[in-house]
């Protein structure tokens, strides 16, 4: 059985891989916190986000 493998929010399309000192994963992680809080880099994630759909 395979452990599933949390996917990165901030560099999409690819794996969580820890890059960030201490954490255990996107839940915990200072980048994620700090482009989800805010709002200019939300933003421009959001703008990545739609962009890599079409």
């Amino acid at each position: 059985m395979r452990t599933p493998v949390p996917k990165c929010p901030i560099r999409l399309g690819e794996p969580c891989s820890l890059c960030e000192p201490g954490a255990s994963g996107p839940e915990d992680c200072a980048l994620v916190w700090l482009v989800m809080t805010d709002p200019e880099l939300r933003a421009r994630l959001d703008e990545m986000r739609r962009a890599g759909r079409r």
